[in-house]
């Protein structure tokens, strides 16, 4: 006979609105698969930076423009943001994905706040091993810092260090990058979204850990 939960045991048990509540929602960005977690831009720290240097890749930022400058996707995304604060975070976190979410990408807009948040991304991945993860960053710092340490990232996440400048060669001591191209020849797999009505289709490169680099054009 199953046995029911008790009382206190129910009381223990998050639930999906709870959960929505604590992380702010999960996002469903229309040009690739399963959901994503966006932050503002405005508070990327190493994109704050490129955001002001000619020929950078986030001179033209995208997460500035569109349906990201929409009142309520920025109260969507500081909420977010905010929440990566609370104790409950990763707990809320898997309980949206586990099961439930085949693809992930972490911020479709915005990027790494700390050494804790990586750490937190790590530990959702590790929680939830049936679901494949894609972590684009400029925060080489971070990742170099951690990977110092010996530790590894799990199988089932891909974290792609990002080219910091358009037509710029792939960030050096990562085992996954990615590049932008305006005229140069692309370096390793070339993103066909731009042949595919700006989606990603069946392609999963990004999430794939047999590929070394990524360029977008």
């Amino acid at each position: 006979e199953t046995m029911r939960p008790t009382r206190k045991e129910k009381e223990t048990i998050m639930l999906i609105s709870e959960a929505n509540t604590i992380t702010g929602g999960l996002g469903k960005p229309s040009k690739m698969p399963g959901k994503a977690y966006g932050l503002p831009a405005k508070e990327c720290k190493v994109g704050a930076a490129l955001r002001k240097v000619k020929g950078s890749v986030c001179e033209g930022c995208y997460a500035f423009k569109g349906r990201y400058a929409f009142d309520n996707v920025l109260s969507a995304e500081y909420r977010r943001l905010e929440s990566l604060a609370d104790p409950r975070w990763i707990e809320a976190m898997v309980k949206l994905i586990s099961g439930r979410v085949q693809w992930f990408r972490w911020h479709d807009a915005g990027d790494l706040q700390n050494a804790d948040h990586l750490r937190a991304i790590i530990e959702i991945a590790r929680q939830c091993p049936e679901t494949s993860f894609w972590l684009p960053t400029k925060e080489n710092g971070l990742v170099r810092r951690y990977l110092a340490t010996g530790a590894t990232f799990p199988i089932n996440l891909v974290v792609r260090v990002s080219g910091a400048m358009v037509d710029g060669k792939p960030p050096k001591g990562f085992k996954h990058t990615s590049t932008v191209n305006r005229h140069s020849t692309p370096t390793g797999h070339e993103c066909p979204a731009q042949y595919q009505s700006n989606e990603c289709g069946p392609c999963r490169a990004c999430w794939d850990q047999t590929v070394p680099n990524v360029t977008y054009p």
